[in-house]
Parts: structure tokens; C-alpha cells; sequence
């Protein structure tokens, strides 16, 4: 038996990789990465982490910035896709609540205040 854990699907690992860079950066804790970083929060090694993140620069997805230690950061296609897969992940954990109005523009949203909602007067 071998107590190792599965190598884990290329895909799967790229769709995380795009989820936690989305995340980080929406959170402002980071606008890029290492796979040091990357390791903190992804159930993975760090040669798969490095083959995801070398797939992701492939694809146009993330990019190499400078610096002493190798790090990335999320292209604009890059944010527009991580944030997608992040939403369809997370989507049963931000829909809204019974009651609560989900249209980011309405003006209870920039009010803050429920009572201004158009759709529940």
C-alpha cells in the first residue's frame, strides 16, 4: 500500500492554483505568489505547484514578475478566469440569503441600508 498522497489531476490543480490567486489578490493579502505561498493553502507538492503555475504562463493565465525569488501574478484574462472558477466553487456560499437582495447594483447595495432595496419595496 503505499501511503503517498495521489498525484493529483493537472487540471484540478491549475483550477485551485487560479482560485487562490483570485482569492489572495481580491483579499488584497497578495497580487503575486510563490509556490511557497501557494503551498500554504493548496493540498499539493511543490514540483506539481510549479508544473500547474508553468501551464498557467502557458495559457497567458498568470506571469513571471521579478524579483530574487520567482513569483506570479494573476493577467488580466488570469483574474477574469480565476474569479470564475471561484465563483462557480464558492457559488452556494455567496449567493444570497432568503430575503436578501442580489443585485450588486441596486441601492441598498451602495447604501448599505436594506430598506432602500427597489425589489422588496
Amino acid at each position: 500500500m503505499n501511503n503517498q498522497p495521489e498525484k493529483r489531476n493537472g487540471l484540478e490543480a491549475q483550477d485551485e492554483i487560479l482560485q487562490v490567486m483570485f482569492w489572495l489578490r481580491g483579499e488584497a493579502l497578495a497580487e503575486d505568489v510563490s509556490t511557497a505561498d501557494l503551498a500554504r493553502f493548496i493540498g499539493s507538492t511543490a514540483i506539481e505547484l510549479d508544473e500547474g503555475l508553468h501551464r498557467l504562463a502557458d495559457l497567458e493565465l498568470v506571469r513571471v514578475v521579478g524579483g530574487d525569488m520567482i513569483r506570479y501574478a494573476l493577467t488580466p484574462e488570469g483574474v477574469r478566469e480565476g474569479g470564475r472558477r471561484f465563483a462557480d466553487e464558492f457559488s452556494d456560499l455567496t449567493k444570497p440569503g432568503h430575503g436578501e437582495c442580489g443585485d450588486p447594483e441596486c441601492d441598498c447595495k451602495q447604501s448599505g441600508n436594506p430598506a432602500d432595496c427597489r425589489h422588496h419595496a
